[in-house]
């Protein structure tokens, strides 16, 4: 099997990832494991992250990387947190906390009837670190914020992201079926149809 490495720490991407590439022959491994450190993401976008996770990733590995950069965008506060998601509530050197990036959400949106919002993944793959033409998938879901958490799934912003076509939150669908709709699961299904037409990989 041919080696490519996930520029990422999380052991749940890294078995959903690991899952769905064996069928292109793809050992996916997690940084980590070549002691790659987290590469910084600098941007103001997502693809630009994942481009500059999978490129750090690559150079110090030599093997072909994968790297995807997600967050929540909501229209009334012009797209925020973005790029910024995991952070959004962070001061300093603080560690992430869902609980405050939610709360920071919920005061920002107090009094506003515009609740629309929408979770992007951009997802990465280079052949090598210097690759001219990366393969790049995104997937997005809609939906809208409600005040009032509900559901004991998923993660992050997951308990006030409303999806009215099934009148549950992200929360509070079962893990299967999130990853059929989410956006992540979305952007994995236009990598692998992606993969399937290319032959340089």
């Amino acid at each position: 099997m041919k080696q490519l490495v996930l520029a990422s720490g999380n052991p749940g991407k890294l078995r959903e990832f690991a899952a769905l590439l064996a069928q292109f022959d793809f050992d996916v491994l997690p940084q980590s494991v070549f002691n790659v450190p987290e590469a910084d993401e600098p941007h103001c976008t997502f693809v630009e992250n994942a481009l500059a996770k999978a490129r750090h990733a690559s150079q110090l590995t030599n093997l072909p990387a994968l790297a995807d950069d997600s967050g929540i965008c909501i229209s009334a506060l012009g797209g925020a947190p973005g790029v910024y998601s995991a952070r959004f509530a962070c001061e300093g050197n603080e560690p992430k906390s869902d609980l405050r990036n939610n709360a920071k959400m919920i005061a920002q949106l107090a009094g506003v009837t515009d609740r629309r919002a929408h979770y992007v993944a951009v997802l990465v793959l280079l052949r090598c670190a210097d690759d001219p033409q990366p393969i790049i998938a995104q997937g997005e879901w809609h939906g809208e914020i409600v005040d009032t958490p509900r559901g004991d799934s998923g993660f992050g912003y997951d308990p006030h992201f409303y999806l009215p076509e099934l009148k549950m939150t992200a929360a509070e669908l079962a893990p299967a079926a999130k990853n059929r709709i989410s956006h992540r699961g979305k952007a994995l299904a236009q990598l692998i149809a992606m993969l399937r037409q290319d032959t340089a990989i």
